[in-house]
């Protein structure tokens, strides 16, 4: 995976040093409100709605920005090592600022890797990554739904006084999240059984593919630090021509080049087939849209698929 700038990986125990003379607990803050980082959307989404007014959340990565490839600035760093919480994903998600959230942990600051509350036994395997698993586990609501409960346990642990609000809250969002999911399966019905293919601009919807019925292919690996090739592109070209499969999908977050070449691969091989939409995959949609919460993102991805891939 791509690293961090050597600036910041030098300047790292002087920016935590400096951060942590200037960090004040939780009851020092100006209105006694905890301050949380959280990297992904995802996260950032699931911890406001979860804190309410006990919180300030600050996301790190917004709409369209690629994990795998995010490099934090100095601001971020110092961001991370005043603030009451740090959640992440875990699994790799992050790439070099692992070396980032082991060094707080170790200085005693609470840092939280959500996804560590998911089971080994339900985690997909890497190909590419021998010993590690695919990050991507937001894709599958009820393994979410234990990296949610993670974030609301961190949370309490910040904040003990406000458990019974958190706790509320909490059952509210996990709500949300279950309706989410029933219209995801009400959506996808739609698609037949044989059309059920998702080929995108990476590996990010092993879990999704699993939880619904999905056979998924992606141009990419699990981490798009590592371009596709030009055997890549005519295996894939090669996949879809094979299978008549009538849609591509590109995702939000990485560059349209790698699916724009095997469009032209397929139809070179004399498929006509066609791009079938963007689909939400490492981060979520731009504030005010459909796709700008984590529920929201879940419905957006069914209607994109069952409109490109559903044989009326």
């Amino acid at each position: 995976m791509r690293r961090n700038t050597p600036f910041l990986v030098l300047a790292l125990p002087a920016i935590l040093a400096t951060a942590s003379g200037c960090a004040r607990g939780p009851e020092e803050t100006r209105d006694g409100s905890l301050r949380v980082v959280a990297t992904t959307g995802m996260i950032a989404e699931a911890a406001a709605r979860i804190a309410g007014d006990r919180a300030v959340v600050t996301g790190l990565m917004g709409p369209g920005v690629d994990p795998h490839l995010f490099k934090a600035s100095e601001g971020d760093v110092s961001r991370m090592a005043e603030a009451d919480l740090v959640l992440y994903n875990g699994l790799h998600l992050e790439g070099k600022m692992v070396d980032l959230f082991e060094r707080m942990a170790a200085r005693g600051d609470r840092t939280v890797a959500v996804a560590d509350a998911i089971p080994e036994d339900s985690l997909l395997r890497s190909e590419q990554f021998s010993g590690s698993h695919d990050p991507h586990v937001w894709f599958d609501p009820a393994l979410w739904r234990l990296a949610v409960l993670r974030v609301a346990e961190a949370l309490t642990a910040a904040d003990p006084a406000s458990a019974e609000a958190f706790a509320g809250r909490r059952d509210a969002y996990l709500a949300e999240m279950d309706s989410a999911d029933a219209y995801v399966r009400r959506t996808i019905a739609r698609i037949a059984p044989r059309d059920r293919v998702v080929v995108t601009s990476h590996d990010a919807f092993g879990y999704f593919g699993r939880a619904y019925g999905f056979e998924v292919r992606g141009l990419q690996g699990l981490s798009t630090a590592a371009e596709a090739g030009t055997a890549d592109v005519q295996d894939l070209a090669e996949f879809v021509a094979e299978r008549r499969i009538p849609a591509l999908f590109l995702e939000t977050s990485v560059s349209s080049r790698g699916m724009e070449a095997v469009l032209a691969a397929v139809r070179s091989r004399g498929h006509d087939v066609r791009l079938g939409g963007t689909l939400f995959g490492d981060a979520l949609g731009s504030p005010g849209t459909p796709a700008s919460t984590y529920p929201g993102m879940l419905r957006s991805n069914a209607e994109t698929l069952a409109e490109a891939l559903a044989r009326e």
